[in-house]
């Protein structure tokens, strides 16, 4: 059977990271961060940064850029169980930070990553940061680019707001002036989902397309792409394909998931390390990460 090669339940005790604690605009929350070279804002989905999370953040990490990876919601490393992820989602719908369920504006904790990325971008120099939000967190890495330094912005199944498939999560004139800058400074954004994914519709790209015209680059893999055996958040409560690069990825050559994944390591490397991306890749192509050391993989 196709499937993931991160099939441990384990939890990821993630102490290849050096856990920060960050405090900007007088909040404080801890941020996993390793690696060197330009900086991408890694945004945990539900239930949080999960092993699948963390195996992606050590690709990113290990194609030449230092990421940063903020706990927003849940117990960072721990494996996606049904109840207790269910329990986290639970906690973030209702939660003022998120305002999972409005439309048309942005979440409130998009002014803490935004301040998050202009310190990694103090820290890491280089052109500009990448950000990468999924599912919950997906439309943030859009809201981050009213921060000039986020160059790079990559939207995996942006399922936000919820009950609402049509709707995106920024203000009209917020995107009206991410949609100017895109223009003016030649900058594009990705977007991926599966086709038939119930939280990140096709109505939804379609309202994105809309907002941001051709510069909103999407791309819809199909449902049989998908890894049949995620874990039991994603097969129980989310109940259907959804994480493209995370717990429904499949980890073998020539899979739609690991193209798309590939596609997005070379989408950083074009925006944030110039002409080449590190180790001599050629711009056009994804460098190939070496294998970094996961729970029980």
């Amino acid at each position: 059977m196709r499937t993931s090669a991160l099939e441990s339940t384990a939890d990821d005790p993630l102490d290849d990271f050096e856990r920060r604690s960050i405090t900007l605009d007088s909040a404080m929350r801890p941020v996993y961060v390793a690696g060197r070279g330009p900086a991408v804002i890694v945004m945990a989905e539900m239930p949080g940064i999960s092993p699948h999370v963390a195996r992606f953040a050590r690709w990113v990490r290990d194609a030449g850029f230092t990421v940063y990876m903020p706990s927003l919601f849940g117990r960072d490393g721990a494996h996606p169980q049904a109840e207790a992820g269910l329990a986290v989602m639970k906690r973030a719908c209702v939660s003022a930070e998120f305002r999972a369920f409005a439309a048309n504006e942005s979440s409130p904790v998009t002014l803490w990553l935004r301040a998050l990325a202009r310190l990694a971008h103090e820290e890491c120099g280089g052109p500009g940061v990448g950000a990468i939000g999924m599912c919950f967190t997906g439309n943030f890495a859009l809201s981050m680019m009213l921060e000039p330094a986020v160059l790079a912005p990559v939207l995996c199944q942006p399922s936000l707001p919820l009950e609402n498939p049509g709707a995106i999560q920024i203000a009209p004139g917020e995107a009206a002036t991410v949609k100017e800058r895109l223009e003016r400074e030649d900058l594009t954004v990705l977007a991926y989902r599966f086709e038939g994914d119930r939280y990140c519709t096709a109505q939804r790209f379609a309202a994105y397309a809309e907002a941001l015209g051709p510069r909103f680059l999407p791309k819809v893999l199909p449902a049989s792409a998908a890894n049949p055996r995620p874990p039991p958040f994603f097969e129980r409560v989310v109940g259907g394909a959804h994480s493209v690069v995370t717990a429904h990825l499949i980890d073998a050559a020539g899979e739609p998931t690991l193209a798309a994944r590939d596609e997005i390591l070379a989408f950083f490397a074009r925006r944030l390390h110039g002409d080449a991306a590190p180790g001599g890749c050629d711009k056009k192509e994804a460098c190939v990460p070496t294998p970094s050391p996961v729970a029980a993989s």
